[in-house]
């Protein structure tokens, strides 16, 4: 193995995976840390981790317990994924396992950059948009679990750092690798450790992989890693894919824009089932109910629970943030195993969250890497009999659940 990577989540992780293998490299993701060796075919191993919002002492010990064993598999660079929306508090967990990590492998010079233009994410000026907006200003200033306050990452980063944050900006960006190399250096050598790079286009992306051949640790979102399988000599192409015939559900827990709109487009044409955190909460509703309704529907039916901001934060102030969140995301956990145990081949899932919960409630260990259905979203294989697709809340097309069914399906 050549790449190690740590991802913070089980979609974002996909979504590495498959930036990875469309530059050519032999990819394999895997639910938590195995115990197993990788096999010698594997280029890059994915390690994905449910870490993004728990106890920042826990996420710490699960990177540097994925660390480890992708250190073993002789790994010569190691890549922290997290969320192109930066998706953390001021307490972490993006600081303090970039620090742990930093640390274990005496890493310096270490990029942190979430860009990914192709979803309309980028950094100027060490600020991080999304599309024309702020990230303040996004809507995840929303977001239940990891509100984002200050589109400044450096602001944002420094009070989850031991140490200091450094900036490349966009005019070295724009120069080159060598200028960014040189950047990273002059901040290094003012002792800043984590260096914010600016990027906004695929361009600058490739010249700041092309700028991080040879270091210890990289940072950031999967557009970083546009660039990095070319260092390993490896060139782009398609990854293979046999489609997975049979029934599909769909199952979302994101209260993103983008997903909430996805919701509305979908439940026009299909069958949709809102889900209330109440009805779960007082146990009105259980996932024996809404595995017999999605079983007797035609077509791909829809189970969502992507409330709006302010009807999410009601329900956090009544229950609780973690009872309510742990609540949901067990349900759809439980829905997507007793699907899968009476016959359903394609689970289609939106929310990071909520992807990780089914992904562990499947106790899915190995997911092969199909083509991709939007950017940053790839088909993937789960087993012999079952093909899955882990979709971020924020990324994605209005018709990414009948889209995302179609290529499963192999129809596209």
């Amino acid at each position: 193995m050549k790449l190690g990577c740590i991802g913070d989540d089980f979609t974002g992780s996909s979504d590495l995976a498959n930036t990875l293998a469309k530059g050519g490299m032999r990819v394999v993701q895997y639910s938590g840390t195995p115990t197993g060796d990788a096999g010698a075919d594997v280029e890059a191993g994915v390690v994905a981790l449910k870490s993004r919002s728990i106890d920042p002492q826990e996420a710490v010990r699960l990177s540097l317990e994925a660390l480890d064993w992708l250190l073993s598999q002789g790994c010569e660079q190691i890549f922290f994924k997290y969320c192109s929306t930066f998706d953390s508090t001021v307490e972490g967990n993006i600081g303090p396992v970039a620090d742990a990590l930093a640390d274990a492998l005496n890493a310096r010079k270490v990029i942190v950059c979430p860009a990914f233009p192709g979803t309309g994410r980028s950094v100027y000026q060490g600020h991080l948009f999304v599309k024309d907006m702020l990230l303040s200003e996004s809507g995840m200033q929303n977001h239940p679990l990891t509100p984002m306050t200050d589109a400044d990452l450096r602001r944002w980063l420094t009070p989850q750092t031991t140490g200091t944050v450094g900036h490349v900006a966009a005019q070295a960006v724009f120069a080159g690798a060598n200028a960014i190399a040189a950047g990273l250096e002059e901040e290094d050598a003012k002792g800043h450790r984590l260096i914010v790079v600016d990027a906004i286009r695929d361009e600058d992306l490739m010249e700041i992989g092309r700028a991080a051949k040879g270091l210890p640790l990289i940072t950031g979102g999967s557009g970083v890693a546009l660039g990095l399988p070319a260092n390993f000599g490896c060139t782009a192409g398609d990854a293979p894919w046999t489609g997975q015939a049979g029934r599909a559900v769909a199952l979302s827990g994101s209260c993103s824009i983008a997903t909430r709109a996805q919701v509305e487009k979908h439940k026009a044409q299909s069958p949709a089932r809102e889900v209330r955190a109440a009805d779960v909460l007082e146990g009105r509703v259980t996932a024996e109910d809404l595995t017999d309704w999605a079983l007797a529907q035609d077509g791909l039916p829809l189970i969502y629970t992507s409330a709006d901001p302010e009807t999410v934060k009601q329900v956090q102030a009544h229950y609780g943030r973690e009872t309510a969140s742990e609540a949901l995301e067990g349900l759809f956990a439980e829905v997507a195993r007793q699907c899968v145990a009476r016959g359903v081949t394609r689970v289609i899932t939106a929310g990071g969250e909520t992807s990780g919960a089914i992904v562990e409630g499947l106790s899915l260990d190995t997911l092969e890497i199909g083509p991709e259905i939007d950017p940053g979203v790839p088909a993937l294989r789960a087993g012999p009999a079952l093909v899955v697709a882990l979709k971020s809340g924020n990324f994605g097309a209005e018709d990414f659940f009948a889209k995302a069914n179609r290529l499963l399906e192999g129809l596209t």
